[in-house]
């Protein structure tokens, strides 16, 4: 610990990123990449940025992608927010709307980050305990609080809420800001997009970062009522006015407009993590109901920490998190359909030739 630290930093415990390996024959199931590429025209669109005109500042209001994103929901760009990944706007948002109020509340069993920010920004926070089948209990969410974060699907459990489901804890907390983080859901669950224009306590998070194949690119977006977005520019303005860079915006609106492929690549991961959920099942393991591009994974006779070690041994990297009732479970990324049999293959020489459902 140094002595030039701040009380604020001594007693950060930051997020854990996934590990980045820097042998590329390594295979990834860690991060929740998308395992198909970006756009080819955002690609081309970058490209074509790359010029003379990078010696100039971007768009700090990212106003093209900002009016694309509106169209595609219904829309105004009032409605909309752009910025340097969901992370940093999620960072915006807990600062914004929950910094100086009573303590917050998220789910016991959630994206971790969320207590970084709180941490980072001295909010005060409560969890609520997912209940025996990784469920949100919706009624858990309504006593008085200073806010309500879910993030759907979850993290890292990948279970989906329904609609009906948000709305009632929109209604449960109608004087507080709620925040919907959707990093996952063009894999399998509704956005709440629909609901911003009659929930004036709603902001909805998304990133380009998993469905359109642009991590490297750090982009993201919220929706909500006017007043919410004003709060999240007063919060960017008084950080960081130029959080797009002129490649990332051609980038994401390229990628933004481009639907076919986005369409086509985001069921090519449905259908192949369906395939992979009925293999690990099949090799005897319990694999929660998802919604998103990973899966959440236990088996019976096997530990989740040896099975991610020897996997490790095998080159291939999956995510295990040691702590409290998620211990014995895993989270692993869908990746081609050659990359999960790849990883099937390795369970089945793990967990041994005897086992039998």
């Amino acid at each position: 610990m140094s002595k030039f630290w701040s009380p604020v930093v001594s007693r950060l415990v930051p997020y854990v990123p996934g590990e980045q390996p820097s042998d590329s024959s390594v295979i990834k199931l860690n991060t929740n990449e998308n395992p198909y590429g970006p756009s080819p025209i955002a690609l081309g669109a970058i490209r074509a940025a790359t010029q003379d005109s990078l010696r100039l500042y971007p768009d700090p209001g990212a106003a093209r992608l900002r009016t694309a994103v509106a169209g595609t929901f219904g829309l105004s760009p009032e409605n909309v927010f752009a910025g340097n990944g969901s992370d940093e706007i999620l960072a915006h948002a807990f600062h914004g709307f929950f910094s100086g109020r009573d303590p917050i509340v998220f789910p016991d069993i959630t994206y971790s980050f969320y207590r970084t920010y709180c941490e980072l920004y001295g909010i005060a926070h409560r969890t609520v305990p997912l209940d025996d089948g990784f469920q949100v209990d919706v009624a858990s969410l309504k006593d008085p609080c200073g806010g309500i974060v879910v993030a759907n699907p979850n993290a890292p459990t990948g279970i989906a809420l329904g609609l009906g489901a948000i709305e009632t804890i929109l209604d449960q907390n109608r004087d507080v800001v709620v925040i919907v983080d959707e990093a996952y859901v063009d894999f399998g669950a509704d956005s709440a997009a629909s609901l911003v224009p009659n929930h004036d306590n709603l902001l909805v998070v998304q990133t380009f970062s998993k469905s359109r194949s642009l991590a490297g690119l750090r982009v993201g977006f919220a929706l909500g009522q006017p007043h919410l977005i004003e709060a999240l520019q007063r919060i960017r303005d008084s950080f960081n006015s130029y959080p797009l860079d002129r490649l990332a915006l051609a980038g994401a609106e390229a990628a933004w407009t481009h639907t076919d492929w986005f369409e086509e690549t985001r069921h090519m991961v449905i259908a192949s993590r369906e395939r992979l959920a009925a293999d690990l099942t099949d090799l005897g393991f319990d694999v929660l109901p998802s919604a998103a591009n990973f899966l959440f994974v236990s088996h019976g006779t096997v530990a989740a920490a040896e099975l991610a070690a020897k996997l490790r041994s095998d080159g291939i990297l999956v995510r295990h998190f040691p702590v409290g009732r998620i211990n014995n479970h895993l989270r692993i990324s869908v990746g081609t359909d050659e990359e999960c049999d790849a990883l099937v293959r390795a369970i089945r020489s793990i967990i041994g030739t005897g086992y039998r459902p």
